[in-house]
């Protein structure tokens, strides 16, 4: 009788752990759809159509934009009903209701210099989606899916979703750590950016300390492209320069009184080989700084939603990006500190020293220690 009651309450608890988890799924599906018809309103300029605040209807919004005025009824109608719009007038015919963009919700889709700015999210997950079959070759292989693959849609958004943080906290957060900041406000000082993407790290640096001559090295050429033009357009490029160089092949001459690597080593298949270049690059009693994810110590089960978005990054791109160099090591986006010490020992540094930098979105500054 026992064993029967037992059964009975274990088969409950199972069918409230199944309706649990089958309601958890369907929210994360809910997540996605919203998720890609942000990336729609983004790429197809309806939101910001709509974030000069006058209220929009579908012939009006599809006219403004170059769409079709059917497919923007549609989206107009969806991003009502998930909350990320406003509407007038819901009981007017289908063609005359009127949709709003509100002021907060415009500058997360729209403001380009807002901390909360992340517009480009959605671009991260199309272009994933975009390469699924040959990540799940990947996958199968043991090979990989790069950057270069990945294409305009990931490096722009990248570009785009770091640009506020690099040109607004980067060097006030620098200048908050008194011998770094000692360091790059030496005049003529030379600053070096391993992995400079869309170079908005290097501008920021440069508009912080305008006495300093920055060069920042990529492996990826549209990227130093980007830069280069993104130079040209800040008022730097006389003091800012950018070369197609991968990390491990940095010039030799210990001329760079501080190099830096801004969320990128976790994406490079040599991490030892390119720690070793840039100690060989620097000053002696140069700064060596990496910033990355601010992953926790341990891996746990529990983890927050740091972790979990950190891990989501590394399963769709940066995991699949590192791969695809024969021989990489495979890092992957949840680089954690012990990794980083273990990577910066074999490159022949003494350790690591987290640095006293807080309040930076999502990452976690570290000076490797000669």
């Amino acid at each position: 009788m026992t064993t029967a009651v037992s059964d009975s309450a274990i088969a409950d608890g199972d069918d409230e752990a199944v309706t649990a988890f089958a309601d958890r799924v369907f929210a994360s599906a809910l997540g996605g759809i919203e998720v890609l018809s942000i990336y729609l309103g983004d790429r197809l300029g309806w939101y910001r159509a709509l974030a000069s605040g006058e209220p929009l209807d579908a012939p009006t919004l599809a006219a403004r934009t170059g769409t079709h005025e059917r497919y923007a009824r549609e989206w107009l109608e969806h991003q009502a009903v998930s909350g990320i719009l406003t509407v007038d007038d819901p009981d007017a015919a289908p063609s005359e209701r009127r949709f709003s963009l509100p002021p907060a919700h415009a500058e997360v889709l729209t403001d380009h210099d807002s901390l909360s700015y992340v517009a480009p999210l959605g671009r991260f997950f199309a272009a994933a989606g975009a390469q699924l079959s040959a990540l799940l070759e990947a996958y199968r292989t043991g090979g990989g899916v790069s950057w270069e693959a990945l294409g305009e849609e990931a490096r722009d958004a990248q570009g785009d979703i770091n640009r506020p943080w690099f040109l607004q906290r980067l060097a006030p957060a620098l200048a908050g750590v008194p011998s770094l900041h000692e360091r790059l406000s030496k005049p003529g000082a030379r600053i070096a950016d391993v992995g400079s993407g869309h170079g908005w790290s290097a501008i920021g640096i440069a508009h912080g300390y305008p006495e300093a001559r920055v060069e920042g090295f990529d492996v990826d050429g549209p990227s130093v492209a980007a830069a280069r033009s993104h130079a040209e357009s800040a008022g730097v490029a006389d003091r800012v320069r950018f070369h197609h160089v991968a990390g491990e092949h940095l010039p030799e001459e210990a001329a760079f009184d501080a190099v830096f690597v801004f969320e990128a080593l976790h994406d490079m298949p040599f991490p030892v080989e390119v720690l070793a270049a840039i100690r060989r690059a620097v000053r002696p009693d140069g700064e060596v700084v990496i910033m990355d994810e601010a992953v926790a110590p341990t891996f746990a089960p529990d983890g927050d939603e740091v972790e979990r978005v950190m891990y989501g990054y590394s399963l769709l791109m940066c995991l699949p990006d590192g791969m695809s160099s024969p021989g990489s090591v495979g890092t992957g986006t949840v680089m954690r500190q012990s990794t980083l010490e273990r990577y910066a020992r074999e490159a022949g540094y003494a350790g690591i020293e987290e640095l006293p930098i807080e309040g930076f979105a999502f990452f976690r500054f570290t000076r490797l220690l000669h």
